[in-house]
């Protein structure tokens, strides 16, 4: 089927931006909060967009939905973020219908994350599904191919090794902190940012370096605290950020802000310094590498540390890329039978009203008419017809491109909408 059309005029578009053109520092431009994801959301809906959901981590950022044009999509971005159109067509892709649909699948099955293998996008995208449809902007179309998605994700999750090793930016850091340094567990780590990788990342940290010198500093203390008290580690007042980097050996940045939280006037120590800035857009100034004591790693670097289970990887691909295409194959076969969905539906309504019209015929001709044994015997009647003519339609021995006009034409239905 080329395309998937559920309202006239319209298709369905992928539209965004990742780590294999976008630098960090582009896609902070980009980047969406919470708040401005809704209130893209709402711009959407007043402009007549009817299905749409949003992602943005810190790898990509990207809309699927259904537009006359691709630019509406895009348009609704660069109006919620501090990025440009002009910025964006350097960078970005667009995907219609069939390739936006094979996009998601490779997004949402970890084979285009920034690290193979990286299965937490799955989570944004349920999390983007039940945003939009809590806003009432998910039709059935795109929450069947988000189930799909999740449905081809697990698979390849239990079914592959292609997750082994450091599928994530949070492990990714840990792996290179212990790499790094040989007395990792005697070292002090402050992590600054409690979102999901901020908290990803402490678990990590508790993991693999058994290190008891753990302090956690958030804006809002309250949320530091409650992964504190799970891990039994060391919370501090946002007010002591200066005085706990200056007394730490690593520093790990995880903050949702939109500009940096960190820079060079801060840092009083003489004493080497690792940061590792896991924030999009970026929290930590570049300025701080003027100062010879300290080295910034961002997470654009760590992607590229390769370890020795990568080519392992790399090897389950294939076998990922079969699931997506079973799994797909499905989605599609689902997707070819529900576009005679109105054509069965009209049908069955215009049979109604055959049997409506005939039934008031009968009542007036018909002294002690059995009305309700009328009624039962012609639903039963219009429900074979209509499911004969469904079995005709998903029967792939017939032109299934034909047969819907034949029967509008033979009687005389309105032209119908694809679903």
């Amino acid at each position: 089927m080329q395309q998937y059309h559920i309202s006239r005029n319209t298709s369905f578009y992928a539209i965004g931006l990742s780590y294999k053109k976008a630098d960090a520092e582009i896609r902070g431009h980009f980047s969406l909060t919470e708040d401005s994801k809704i209130n893209l959301l709402n711009q959407a809906k007043t402009n007549g967009i009817e299905s749409i959901i949003v992602t943005s981590t810190c790898n990509r950022t990207e809309i699927f939905g259904f537009a006359e044009h691709p630019f509406q999509l895009i348009q609704l971005l660069c109006e919620n973020t501090n990025g440009t159109v002009e910025e964006f067509q350097k960078v970005a892709y667009v995907y219609k219908n069939k390739e936006a649909i094979s996009h998601m699948f490779r997004v949402g099955s970890g084979l285009d994350s920034q690290i193979l293998g990286d299965f937490e996008i799955i989570s944004q995208l349920k999390t983007s599904a039940r945003i939009s449809k809590k806003q009432g902007l998910l039709n059935p179309f795109i929450e069947r191919l988000i189930n799909a998605v999740i449905q081809a994700s697990k698979r390849i999750k239990t079914e592959t090794n292609i997750s082994s090793g450091a599928t994530s930016v949070s492990f990714a850091s840990v792996q290179y902190i212990m790499k790094r340094f040989e007395n990792v567990s005697e070292k002090s780590i402050l992590l600054f940012g409690t979102g999901k990788i901020g908290r990803n990342t402490c678990e990590n940290l508790v993991k693999h370096t058994k290190n008891e010198h753990i302090t956690l500093i958030n804006r809002t203390k309250g949320k530091a605290e409650a992964i504190a008290g799970k891990f039994n580690l060391i919370v501090k007042d946002y007010a002591n950020l200066q005085e706990e980097i200056n007394a730490s050996d690593i520093l790990i940045v995880a903050t949702g802000a939109q500009n940096p939280t960190i820079d060079k006037h801060i840092i009083q120590t003489k004493k080497e310094l690792l940061i590792l800035d896991l924030s999009i857009p970026k929290n930590v100034n570049d300025n701080v590498t003027e100062l010879s004591n300290v080295t910034l790693i961002h997470l654009d670097d760590l992607s590229q540390i390769t370890d020795e289970t990568l080519e392992n990887r790399k090897q389950h691909i294939p076998l990922a890329e079969s699931i997506i295409d079973e799994v797909k194959t499905e989605f599609n076969s689902w997707l070819e039978t529900g576009k005679f969905a109105p054509t069965i539906k009209a049908l069955k309504s215009k049979l109604q009203d055959f049997k409506n019209a005939e039934l008031d015929t009968q009542r007036k001709k018909i002294a002690g008419f059995n009305e309700e044994q009328a009624e039962l015997i012609s639903n039963k009647l219009i429900q074979k017809i209509t499911n004969h003519f469904a079995h005709h339609l998903k029967d792939d021995a017939f032109s299934t491109n034909e047969s819907p006009e034949l029967i509008q034409k033979v009687f005389q239905l309105e032209p119908t909408k694809h679903v």
